[in-house]
Order: C-alpha cells, then structure tokens, then sequence
C-alpha cells in the first residue's frame, strides 16, 4: 500500500497578499474583478491572494518595458554590469530559498523536499546565466577582399513576454528571465495566477539586486485577460512560453499577428525503452522516479514504459513494488515524495484516463483511484499494465501519477512506437549495449534521450522538444542568443569607381 502522510492544519496567518510590479511600483490591478485567492491543493484553504491584471495592467506593464528598453540603462549597460546584477540575484534567491520553497509547495501543493532542490538548481542558472553575459559575441569577416569588411552583431532582441505554468513556478522563470536579461532585453511575466507567490518574491529580489525599473515587470491575471494581451501585443518583440500545447498553438496564432518571435516549451508523452540487458535495478528507481516526481505533473515524466516483452512481466512487478513505498501526502512535511493535484478539476481527468483504459483493456497493475487524506486532492501512484499504442492514455499527456506500460519484440518496433505519437520532448533507453543506446538516441524524435538514466539535467544543455512538444530550446550555451537579433555591417574601405552608372 502507498504510504500516507496526512496533511496538519495550516492557520489563518498563513495567507499572503501580493500586488504587482510595474515600472518599478508595487501596485494594485485595475481590474473590477476580486482577488484571485489561491487554496492549497494539499490544505484546501487559502494561502495566497494576488491582483486580477486586467488588459490595461498588462498594456502599462509593455508600455514601461518599452519605455526601458528604448531609452533605459539596462540594454546600454556593458555586460559585465549586467552579470554582476544576475550574480547578485542568484545569491539573494539562495539567501530567501527557504521563503520561496515554502510558497511553491503550498501553492502548487508539491514536497517541500523537492521544492528546495528545484531553488538550488535556479541559483545555479540565474549564475550560469550571468557567465553567458559576458560571453554574448558577434562575428567579423576580413576575407571579402580588400575592399569590404563584415561585421555580424548580436542586439538584444527587445521586450519579451514571458508567460509561466503552475508546475514549476520558481524553476522555469529562472529557465528564461535571466537569459533574456543577460542579453539585455526588458520583461514582462506572467506567471500563473494559481502559483504567482514566489514570482511576486522574486520580483523584490530583482530590484534589490538593482536591476532598474521597467526590465522587469510582472501582472498577475489570467491567460484571456492578461497573457492574450502579452502574445498580440505589437510594442512586444518575443514571447517565451512554458505550457499546455493547446495553449502553446494559441499564444503562436496570437503571436503570429505581429509575427513576433515565438519560443514554446509545451507537452510531453515521454518513453522510457528498455532491453533485456539492462541493469534492472537502476532502472526501477529511475521508472517510479520519472513517473511519480512532481506527482506527474511534469511535461518531461516518463510516462510511458515500452518494455521487451521477456521481461515485461517482471518489471511491472517489481515497479509496483516499489511504488508501494512512494509516501503521497502533505508536501510540507519533508519526507513526502508526491504531493498534492494542482486542482480538483485536474484530478478529475487523471482519474478519468484510468478508468478509461481500464474500459479499454488495460490492467490496474497498482493504485487507480484518488486518495482521501482528510483534505486536499491526492492520487494515488498508478501503474497501467496491458495498454496499447492506439489508447488515450499512451497518447495523450496524462500529466499525473500514471504509468502506462507497452511492450516491443523488436528495436525497429520500439522505436516505432516511441515516435508513434504527437509529442517529442524526451525519451530514456535502458541497455547495457552502447550500440543499442545510440542507435534509439539517433532515431527517436526527442529533444533529450537519456541513456541509462533519466531526467538528469544541467544549466549546460539545453532542453525543448520535436514535433508538438514545441519550438526551440532554453538553457545550454547558446540560450541567451535566442533572446537576440543579428545585425549585419557592412563596410566599404576606400573609394568606389564605377560603382553601377558608367561615368562619362
């Protein structure tokens, strides 16, 4: 049986009001709406409440970004100032980490635990962040003849809308806000308006460091008043989105009026393949990890075992197993591994994906059902044995605790159906031959392929997806440049005869 760890009471004191940033000033929103007023998905009461941006907060928000970055210091400064700034932040955000783990485990109902590395990894961007400043470089061309120099420069792209989901709220604004400050480039965020807090934080933060008024700026609200405004907005040069991919193909539709840039991180239905040599051990860690970490709720979860068939029976039960030690409960108490469902209304349709494979032929090889804890929404770590390509619940993103599990006889098979889906964002392979991982690294359409391992990461390497899982990709060396245009100089030396015209 999964182990239970009731959540304890939280008091009245708990709740937190934030306002909004904008050019510098902490203010309320112009919205008639109420507060939007956060219940913890693990205590079911409120902890937070943030203003209701309205359409002109958003507009007075891209207006100070534009005002910044036309005529403000921040895109003038060298970059050496502005890493110096980035590497402030990243030691003030490790000096508040425990304030900002705490807001992101009550509001988004994920284990304390987890929460505090996720804010340990964030330090280490926000700093990786700061290096690539300095490194940001463009190119010159002396071998177009004597009389012709070329000059390639890198400009800082300009304002960029930055719009945040609710799974990883501190990690993934520190996936894209520094890298678009290091280029130079002036903000608008949006983070979710169910997981704003520790933003909102991260905000006051940013202007101890000294970043000036106007680079960053953040309206909370939701995505039909306030991130639609965000994405079609001319006076907006880039827009840098983490979501849903139905949400995603919105934003690139809105973004396509002004024809902005667009950058997506969207969905995932991630493999995991794994042979009959593998090491077995390792991997039944690495499969109740990738399934259950975030409960689920994480667009890279290895949600899909695509198991040979020899040892398939024995997997799935070993991984039950183990996922009968998982501890599900309340995510403020360090020893609990899942936490709680972001919503009532998400645990819904996780529920619903089991029992609709399990109308269709699947087998409930462990959990399948919602959990009562007494308050809050929990479900319990399921595993689906016996699903085949063609069902929901191999296609389609889950995003819980469920693990479908799908057999191969061949490698050409695995592959096949590994890439036999809508997503590419990434995939695992499991085997003791080297030749057999590169060979499922180089023809599984995925951004990442871990080998022997799963959702490693590091702020070096980049992260994005193939196919619907979205468009280009964040960290690694290069991020900062996706936040750049490149301007070509080209300069004649000397004087120039008989240019076009003969002259008479």
């Amino acid at each position: 049986m999964t182990v239970l760890v009731n959540p304890k009471p939280l008091s009245d004191s708990t709740v937190r009001d934030f306002k909004m940033l904008i050019d510098g000033e902490w203010v309320a929103g112009t919205g008639r709406g109420e507060p939007i007023e956060r219940v913890a998905p693990s205590h079911g009461v409120v902890v937070s409440r943030y203003q209701a941006g309205s359409k002109a907060d958003a507009e007075r928000a891209i207006a100070a970004a534009r005002k910044a970055f036309d005529t403000g210091p921040w895109p003038r400064m060298t970059a050496s100032e502005r890493s110096a700034i980035l590497l402030k932040a990243a030691d003030l955000i490790a000096a508040r980490s425990e304030e900002l783990a705490y807001l992101d485990a009550i509001e988004a109902g994920k284990p304390i635990s987890q929460v505090r590395g996720e804010i340990a990894g964030s330090v280490d961007i926000w700093r990786y962040a700061a290096a690539l400043a300095r490194d940001l470089h463009g190119e010159s061309y002396n071998t177009l003849g004597d009389g012709t120099l070329g000059v390639v420069l890198r400009e800082a792209i300009g304002v960029v809308s930055i719009i945040t989901p609710w799974n990883f709220p501190f990690l993934i604004v520190g996936q894209k806000l520094p890298f678009a400050l290091a280029a130079g480039c002036t903000t608008v965020v949006k983070p979710s308006e169910m997981t704003s807090g520790s933003t909102l934080v991260l905000g006051k933060i940013l202007q101890e460091a000294g970043v000036p008024e106007g680079v960053v700026n953040i309206v909370t609200g939701t995505g039909p008043e306030v991130g639609a405004v965000m994405t079609a907005h001319p006076d907006v040069d880039m827009v840098s989105f983490t979501g849903s991919t139905g949400v995603g193909k919105l934003t690139m539709s809105n973004a396509a009026q002004t024809l902005k840039k667009v950058s997506l991180e969207l969905g995932g239905k991630n493999p995991q393949i794994v042979f009959p040599d593998a090491d077995l051990d390792a991997f039944i860690d690495a499969a109740v990890f990738g399934a259950y970490f975030n409960a689920g709720e994480c667009c890279n979860a290895g949600s899909r075992l695509i198991l040979h068939k020899s040892i398939a029976k024995d997997v799935v039960t070993r991984v039950a197993e183990l996922a009968r030690q998982v501890k599900v409960g309340d995510p403020l108490d360090p020893t609990t591994q899942v936490g709680a469902i972001i919503t009532p209304q998400h645990l819904d349709k996780i529920a619903g994906y089991v029992s609709g494979a399990a109308r269709a032929g699947a087998e409930i090889a462990h959990g399948g059902g919602t959990l009562d804890l007494g308050m809050g929404q929990f479900m319990a770590p399921t595993i689906l044995s016996q699903v085949t390509p063609g069902m929901a619940v191999a296609r389609e993103e889950v995003f819980g605790p469920v693990l479908s599990v799908l057999t191969f006889e061949t490698t050409a098979e695995a592959i096949e159906i590994a890439n036999a889906i809508d997503y590419g964002l990434s995939a695992g392979v499991w085997s003791r031959d080297f030749d057999t991982c590169l060979t499922i690294g180089r023809r599984v359409r995925a951004g990442t392929v871990w080998m022997n391992t799963f959702m490693d990461g590091a702020s070096e390497l980049p992260f994005g997806g193939y196919k619907q899982s979205g468009l280009g990709r964040e960290l690694g060396r290069h991020a900062v440049e996706d936040y750049t245009e490149t301007k070509t100089l080209n300069m004649h030396i000397g004087s120039r005869t008989n240019w076009w015209m003969p002259r008479i």
